[in-house]
């Protein structure tokens, strides 16, 4: 029997990963170490009504940076009656940004139009905040106003966390351009409720040869959180990012691999590596 694949994504993010292997012939199931939820308190929902306004007013954002689909959907969430009056989601003269094709494909079904979108270089190593700067940065000049539309976490732990490391490069660089940053947090990334047999099933894949596919180095730090005192040294982890990868290694896993996040990438490298 081939090794099984855990699917480590947001529950409604790892179903399609968990098919698109499977119909390679894989073992896979779905083990998310992230949950996501809206941010319900009435200061974010205020926040997240004003912005969605100004992103309506021609010349009031040259870009809104969407970190992620879920950056996407929760910005756009209530927005959906109007989801095919491309001009209700965002001002002609604002670029949306993206920092890979998934979450341009998540704009595109919202119903921002394609020509209005920009994201990394095709052939980029990687789909990440670096990377977009490279596509963009020629777009920005001193005085204009950038939106970061990301997750936040309530981080009760004390784990160092690479967690919108390259989001605040971005910002970062943007800043150094002269353009003014904004921040919005739209959704919450949670710790996962694990059921008892999910719990099992994981200390089983500490030592059987199962791969664990992790696609965030905060998934990483809830595995730690939830199993501390599990031993990983026979762990076989695959990430889409260096700093995913130094997070797998920092949590003793004996065996960490590396893939473009590319869907045909990754199962190109599970492929290799079982």
């Amino acid at each position: 029997m081939r090794a099984r694949i855990l699917v480590t994504r947001p529950q409604h993010d790892a179903q399609p990963w968990v098919s698109a292997l499977q119909a390679r012939g894989l073992e896979a199931i779905a083990l998310p170490l992230l949950a996501i939820g809206a941010c319900s308190d009435a200061a974010a929902q205020q926040a997240l009504s004003s912005a969605r306004q100004a992103a309506l007013t021609p010349g009031h954002y040259r870009a809104v940076m969407f970190v992620s689909g879920n950056a996407v959907q929760y910005f756009f969430e209530s927005n959906q009656p109007l989801v095919h009056d491309s001009y209700r989601l965002l001002a002609p003269d604002t670029r949306a940004w993206t920092p890979g094709p998934g979450t341009a494909r998540t704009l595109l079904a919202a119903g921002v139009p394609a020509h209005q979108i920009d994201g990394p270089a095709a052939d980029a190593a990687q789909f990440e905040s670096e990377s977009l700067w490279q596509s963009v940065q020629g777009q920005i000049h001193p005085g204009d106003r950038v939106l970061i539309v990301r997750g936040d976490s309530p981080a009760p732990d004390t784990t160092p966390s690479t967690q919108g490391a390259g989001r605040e490069w971005l910002a970062a660089r943007l800043r150094e351009a002269g353009a003014q940053v904004e921040l919005l947090a739209v959704y919450q990334r949670l710790l996962p409720q694990w059921t008892p047999e999910q719990l099992d099933l994981a200390r089983a894949a500490a030592t059987d040869g199962s791969l664990w596919l992790f696609s965030s180095s905060e998934a990483v730090a809830n595995l730690q959180q939830l199993l501390p005192a599990q031993d990983w040294r026979q762990g076989l982890a695959l990430t889409t990012h260096a700093r995913i990868a130094a997070k797998a290694q920092s949590a003793g896993f004996g065996r960490v691999l590396q893939s473009r996040p590319m869907q045909g990438d990754v199962i190109a490298s599970i492929e290799s590596a079982l």
